[in-house]
């Protein structure tokens, strides 16, 4: 699995990078976490409000933190 944060660096970048990881490690999943803080690399993803969060190449966040129970159940659709 590989997750991308979308974001320039701000708290709420961070929070959801934080938060993602929490929910990995509660699944008990592991994942490839890269950070993508370019604008273009950004807006390539078609996001236009950060922060984002992208699982296996899908958008699934744009502009909002979810709650770490919410990413949760993001991941997990995203390996049915």
């Amino acid at each position: 699995m590989n997750i991308k944060v979308l974001g320039p660096g701000c708290v709420n970048c961070k929070t959801l990078e934080h938060r993602t990881i929490e929910a990995l490690r509660a699944l008990n999943i592991s994942a490839t976490i890269d950070k993508v803080v370019e604008y273009s690399d950004i807006a390539s993803y078609g996001v236009m409000r950060t922060p984002g969060l992208v699982i296996d190449g899908k958008v699934v966040v744009q502009g909002y933190v979810p709650t770490v129970d919410n990413i949760k159940k993001l991941i997990q659709s995203s390996t049915n």
